[in-house]
C-alpha cells in the first residue's frame, strides 16, 4: 500500500498570475486529497472515488468515454505522460479520498493530478529512474513537472503530451508541494522562484465562501479560463515581434528597461490586450508587494486594502469574477473581515475573508447565512469552511 496526502492551496494573491511569470502568495491548506495505491493483476489503473461515485479503468493513450471535466481525465493525463516519459508503468489499484469542496477555486483537480502522479512515481521507482535523476532536482522542478501533466507543455527533456485542455502555470502544484505549516509563501513563475515567506499568526484564519457557482474548467469556462491566458501569450509575441526580442512571458517582456511603456505602446490599438496588461500589472506588481509588506507588519488596515485593490481588478480589468462572488467578497467586508478577495481561476468559485480565530465559525455563519439571502439558488449549494495554512504534500505510508 502507498498512501499520499496532496493539500488544496489557498491563492491568497495571484489572479492569473503564473503562467505569465508574475508573482503570487500562497498556502497550502490543511485539507485536501489522500490516495492509496495498491497492487493490481491488471491491465491499466482501476480507480475508484469517494467523493465523487463510480469506478473507471484507465489504460494509457486509450481513449476514455467520460464527460468533459470527468475526473478520469486528469488520472490519464497522469498515466499518459508517465508512459510517455519513463516507459511502461505497473496496473494499480487507486482509492481517491478527498476533503476539498470540487470545482470551489481550490485547486482539487489539481491535487488529484499530484496525489495520482506521486502514488504512481512511487509505484514504479520512478524517482531512481535516470531520466528522472537528471530532470527532476528538487520539489521546485518536480511542481513545474506536475503542471506540465496539465498544461500539456515540455519540462526541460521529457516531452510532453495533451494535458488536460488547461493553458495554466504552475501555481496550484508550487503551493501543494513547496508552502510549508503556518506559513504564507511569495513565489514568482516561469522560472518557480521562492521570494519570501511571512509567518501566519495563530490568532488569524481565512473563512473561505464556496459560492455554488461550480469554477470547472469545462465549456464557457474553460474558454474564458485560457482566454486570460492567451492574451497573455499575445502580447508577449506582439512585444517580441515589434523588438526582435525572444521573451518567453510577460514577466520578461516588463523587467526590460521601459518594458511597461513599450507594452503599453503595443497594446494600445487592442482594448483586450490593454485590459490584459493591466490586469497583471495590478495585480503582481502592485497588489502583492503591498500585500506582503502589511502581512510582514500585520498591518491589518493595508492588507485590506490591497485586498480590495487586487478583487476590483480581478473584476473590473481581468474579467474572471461574477455577481455572486462580488456579493460574497462586499458582504465580507461589511460583517468585519479583515481582508477579502475572489481566488482562483475565477468565473465562479471562492471568496477568502481573513477574520480572527475565536471569531472565524461565527463569523462564516453569518456570511454564509448573509450570502444566501441574496442569491437564495447557488446559496443552497454555498458552504463555508474555515482553515490555515498547512503541511505540503506528504507519503503518509
Amino acid at each position: 500500500m502507498i498512501r499520499w496526502f496532496v493539500p488544496g492551496r489557498l491563492e491568497v494573491f495571484g489572479k492569473h498570475t503564473d503562467y505569465a511569470g508574475g508573482r503570487s502568495i500562497l498556502a497550502a491548506v490543511d485539507r485536501g486529497v489522500t490516495i492509496e495505491l495498491s497492487d493490481f493483476d491488471g491491465p491499466g489503473i482501476v480507480a475508484t472515488s469517494t467523493a465523487v461515485s463510480g469506478e473507471i479503468t484507465v489504460l494509457p493513450h486509450q481513449d476514455l468515454d467520460l464527460p468533459a471535466g470527468h475526473w478520469g481525465h486528469y488520472i490519464k493525463a497522469v498515466a499518459d505522460r508517465l508512459v510517455l516519459n519513463f516507459g511502461e508503468i505497473k496496473p494499480a489499484r487507486i482509492a481517491v479520498d478527498s476533503t476539498l469542496p470540487l470545482a470551489s477555486g481550490m485547486s482539487s483537480s489539481s491535487a488529484l493530478v499530484v496525489a495520482v502522479a506521486l502514488a504512481l512515481i512511487d509505484h514504479n521507482g520512478l524517482r531512481e529512474d535516470p531520466r528522472w535523476l537528471a530532470t527532476v532536482l528538487d520539489d521546485v522542478d518536480l511542481a513545474g513537472y506536475m503542471a506540465c501533466f496539465e498544461n500539456g507543455m515540455p519540462f526541460k527533456e521529457l516531452a510532453g503530451f495533451k494535458g488536460v485542455g488547461t493553458f495554466g502555470g504552475s501555481e496550484d502544484h508550487t503551493a501543494m508541494l513547496c508552502c510549508r505549516e503556518n506559513q504564507l509563501s511569495e513565489f514568482s513563475f516561469c522560472p518557480i522562484v521562492e521570494r519570501g515567506a511571512v509567518d501566519f499568526p495563530d490568532e488569524w484564519s481565512f473563512v473561505v465562501a464556496v459560492s455554488g457557482v461550480l469554477a470547472e474548467k469545462t465549456g464557457d469556462a474553460l474558454e474564458a479560463y485560457n482566454d486570460a491566458s492567451l492574451l497573455a501569450r499575445e502580447l508577449v509575441e506582439e512585444w517580441n515581434s515589434a523588438t526582435g526580442r525572444d521573451d518567453a512571458v510577460l514577466a520578461d517582456a516588463l523587467a526590460t528597461e521601459d518594458g511597461l511603456e513599450g507594452m503599453r505602446a503595443i497594446a494600445a490599438s487592442d482594448p483586450e490586450l490593454v485590459a490584459r496588461l493591466n490586469a497583471f500589472v495590478t495585480e503582481s506588481e502592485v497588489a502583492i508587494p503591498r500585500a506582503m509588506e502589511a502581512f510582514r507588519t500585520r498591518d491589518l488596515k493595508a492588507l485590506g486594502d490591497a485586498a480590495d485593490l487586487s478583487h476590483r481588478n480581478a473584476d473590473a480589468t481581468l474579467g474572471n469574477q461574477i455577481a455572486e462572488t462580488n456579493a460574497l467578497q462586499e458582504l465580507a467586508r461589511g460583517l468585519g473581515a479583515h481582508a477579502a478577495a475572489g481566488f482562483g481561476a475565477g468565473f465562479g468559485g471562492s471568496v477568502w475573508a481573513l477574520i480572527e480565530t475565536d471569531k472565524a465559525e461565527d463569523f462564516a455563519a453569518h456570511w454564509l447565512a448573509a450570502y444566501k439571502a441574496q442569491f437564495p439558488e447557488p446559496g443552497s449549494r454555498a458552504t463555508t469552511l474555515v482553515t490555515r495554512p498547512g503541511p505540503a504534500a506528504h507519503r503518509a505510508l
